[in-house]
Formats: structure tokens, sequence, C-alpha cells
């Protein structure tokens, strides 16, 4: 349902569009940074806070698991009572968080402060895209300004660690906090005089229950794969956390089977190229989620970059993901999503190959960037075939939903890839025994070697699931069924649209 909010005086259809599009991808881009801003700043808080590995990767991981509980609760809530002002509650919700984050006077004071910041992040995700589908009427500008947000995204979480590096070295890590604030601020001003608000026409109740049982599952995951790496795979706490997390998951299914208005209709992915989508962004995610963390300590604590230099060095990842997203686009409008998907995975192998066979105290730096470029050309040709695939499956009236169900995926990935990659690393490494609590700017030669030869075993766990993603895209969108899966998809979304 369009808006009665009225346009602002003297602004043409054009300019409206163009400012929503500015201040809508303006937010999303400070909220999708911090995804991995922080992680520059993981060996200066791990010296400042006296602060364990486990810490570190909860430190990470808060921020991307708080979004991934909440996101489809976000997208219900802005989709019932008005995308505009629950865009403005997230945003106000954000930089407070940020605010909170670089006041924080321990480790477990960050954590906690982080959550809260996600949850701000998570309003701001689906509703700036719901209010992007409600602002674009004509069917070309509308996609085109979905490209927009699709490359905004990526852009922002491979350039996180280039401003994060810049600004530590500079200011201080409590400066990739304080950054926000300023941004968000314009962001609030931009979006209460350009923005209009909608509302979903279809009122649904709130899954309660599904959204319980979905945040007890990753939470329990998590926790089980974070603590891992200090209790190992068969201490009774991981064991316990990981039964839980399967319970809780099977309790997910059947809330979702049985009530009338679920926070995840299963029917949706009957459709198997938006299953497939879901998926690919899950475990491509988790890939360059849990590189993007062990690359960093690898880089500072390991061979002693500075942060400036540790973010300079993904410069590649974060180039090529901002390069190749319109020829992705390309792609997937002409020759639907098979081409990119597979081109996007078998990049992403080829790069986590690499690093496994090559990793070690004194990998070359051309070694090194070249790993990054492959998983920068992979996350390049990802991200727009994902998310188009799940915003033209689902009618506009759940703009909100469908732009949460891809977010959620990728903040899952994100999350998993911390947590289960970073403790394949760890617990390889046996790095709780080896490396002190709060070491100084590099870890000692032996232990060096140790992390090295832990990464290896981590990158080689992104090459296994990588080539599982190849797979999937196969699957997913091979012809002739993904064809024309994918074209009654494309029916569908310019009927509804037109």
């Amino acid at each position: 349902m369009r808006s009665s909010q009225p346009q602002p005086a003297g602004v043409s259809t054009t300019r409206q569009e163009n400012l929503t599009l500015l201040v809508c991808c303006t937010s999303l881009f400070m909220s999708t940074l911090d995804n991995t801003v922080l992680n520059v700043a993981l060996p200066s808080i791990q010296r400042g806070f006296h602060a364990s590995l486990p810490a570190l990767q909860w430190a990470a991981d808060a921020y991307v698991l708080g979004r991934a509980c909440t996101l489809f609760l976000a997208g219900s809530i802005s989709d019932r009572y008005g995308r505009l002002r629950y865009f403005n509650v997230g945003q106000i919700v954000f930089v407070a968080g940020s605010i909170a984050c670089a006041l924080s006077p321990n480790i477990n004071a960050l954590i906690y402060f982080r959550v809260f910041q996600a949850f701000g992040s998570a309003l701001m995700t689906p509703a700036s895209l719901a209010i992007i589908a409600n602002t674009f009427t004509e069917r070309v500008r509308r996609a085109r300004a979905i490209g927009v947000w699709n490359a905004t995204t990526g852009i922002s979480v491979a350039a996180g660690p280039l401003v994060g590096g810049a600004l530590v070295v500079a200011f201080g890590w409590r400066s990739v906090f304080w950054i926000n604030v300023p941004i968000g601020i314009l962001a609030l001003i931009g979006s209460r005089l350009y923005l209009q608000e909608s509302k979903a026409s279809a009122v649904r109740r709130f899954d309660k229950a599904g959204q319980f049982a979905i945040g007890l599952t990753l939470l329990s995951l998590t926790y089980g794969f974070i603590t891992v790496s200090g209790s190992g795979w068969f201490a009774p706490v991981v064991l316990v956390a990981f039964a839980v997390a399967i319970v809780s998951a099977i309790g997910f299914v059947s809330i979702e089977r049985r009530i009338r208005s679920p926070l995840l209709e299963f029917s949706d992915f009957k459709n198997r190229a938006l299953s497939g989508a879901v998926i690919l962004a899950i475990i491509s995610f988790m890939v360059s989620g849990g590189f993007i963390f062990l690359n960093t300590l690898y880089l500072q604590e390991g061979r002693g970059f500075s942060p400036l230099a540790a973010g300079l060095s993904v410069l590649p990842l974060a180039a090529f993901t901002v390069v190749l997203a319109p020829l992705s686009g390309k792609m997937t409008g002409t020759r639907g999503p098979l081409l990119p998907t597979l081109l996007a995975t078998s990049f992403a192998v080829a790069s986590m190959i690499l690093m496994t066979i090559t990793i070690g105290p004194t990998t070359s730096i051309v070694l090194l960037l070249c790993g990054y470029a492959l998983l920068g050309i992979g996350n390049g040709f990802l991200n727009t075939p994902i998310t188009d695939a799940a915003v033209a499956g689902m009618p506009p009236e759940r703009a909100g939903v469908a732009s949460a169900t891809t977010a959620t995926a990728r903040q899952v990935g994100t999350s998993l890839g911390i947590s289960l990659i970073g403790s394949i690393a760890f617990s390889a490494a046996k790095m709780k025994d080896q490396l002190p609590a709060h070491s100084g700017s590099t870890f000692p030669t032996a232990t060096l070697v140790r992390f090295a030869h832990g990464l290896s075993f981590g990158y080689a766990a992104g090459a296994l699931f990588s080539v599982i993603a190849v797979g999937v895209a196969i699957w997913a969108f091979r012809k002739p069924g993904s064809r024309m899966l994918y074209s009654k998809i494309e029916r569908t979304r310019k009927t509804n649209i037109e």
C-alpha cells in the first residue's frame, strides 16, 4: 500500500526517488559496514581489554548474530506498522548502540552493546528495501534501484576492513563506532524530510513462538561452535549447546508448519531457485565471514601489519566486489542466475584452495593478494542473483519479509563463518593453550607457525563449503528447469509491479 504522506513540496518524482535511494543506501551501508569494520580493531581490543580469542569471536559475532535473529521480526514489524516509522526507530537504536559500544568499559559490555546495536540495524535493513520498492513504481527504475541496494550491501561488507583500519590507526578502535553517530543523524534527518511511509496491505500476526525458536537455534549453535575452540568438540557444554540447537530447530519447523501467519513461509521454498539462493547466501557468506575474521588476526597479530595495512591488503576483495556487481546484474537479467552463481562459487573455491596450500608464517603478499582478489571476484558475482531471486519470488506486500530472507541468510552465514571456521582454525592450532591472553603486536614465532597451520584447516573447510555451493548453484539454477522457474518468477514480479 502506497503512503498517504504527501510528497515534499518542490521535489520532483525522479529527485524524490533518488533522494530515497540515497538515504536508504546510506543507512544500509552504515549498518552492514559494522559486520566487518570491527575485525581490524580486534587485536587492539584484545590488548586493551585483555580479551581471550573466544571473547573476540563473540565481539565480532554478537552483532551478526543479533541481526540474524531479529531480521524476520523486524521485517514483519515494518510491514505491519509502517516501514518509515520503524526505519527511523532503527536509525535511533543503531546510533544509541554505537555510542554505547564506543564507551564500553570492558569486553563483556561491548558484546552486549553490539547486540543492542544489531537490533537497530535489523529494523533498518528490510525496511530500507521495502521503502525503495514502494517508491520506485516504474519497473526498470525499480530494478536498477534494487541493484544499487544490492551493491551497497556487498560494498559495505568488503570495505569494512579498509575503513576500520584507517579509523583505528588515526583515532583508535572506538572510532569505528563513533563514526556511525554523525552519519546516522544525517540519515535520520534525510529520512524525515524525503522518505514516504508505506505499510503492507494485509496485516499478519506476529509469530512469537517462531521468533523465539529461531533465535534459540542460532544462539545455541553459535555458542557451541565458539566454545569448541576452548573446550573441544565433545565437551559436555558443547554437546548440550548442539542438542539445544537441534531441538529448537525441529521445534521451529513444527511451529511454522502449524500456525496461520508463520515467520517463514515454507511454501515459498518449494521454488527451487529461491531455496538455492538462500542456501548459497548462507554458504558463501560463511566462507567470506570466516575468512575476513581469521585473515585480520593473521595479518596484524601474526605478520605485524598495522590496522591500516591490514585493511589495505583486502582492497582487491572490495574492489572486485564493486566492479563486478553491475556485470552480475546484467548476466542475471539476460541469462538467468546460473552463470553468475557458478562463477561466484568457482572463484571462491579457487581462493580457498590457494589460501590453504600457501598460507604460512612468511607467505608472499602477492599470493595473499591473489587469494583476496579471487574471493572478491566471487563476491562480486554473487549478491545480485541471490537477492533478485528472493525479491522476485514474493509479492510486493511482503517486500519487508522478502528482503529479510536474504539478509538473514547472509547474517546466518557470516555468524557461522566466524564461529565455525574460526573454531576449526583455533582448534587445529591449539590456540587456547598456546596464545597468551593478550600478546604483543605479533605472535611469538612458534605460535605463528601453529596459527598458520590452523588457518590452513580453516581455509580447507572454506574450500569444502565452496565446492558444496557449486553443487547447490547447479541444482537450483540449471537449465532448463531453473530457467523456467526463474522466468516464472520474473513474470510474477512484472505482473505484481505493473
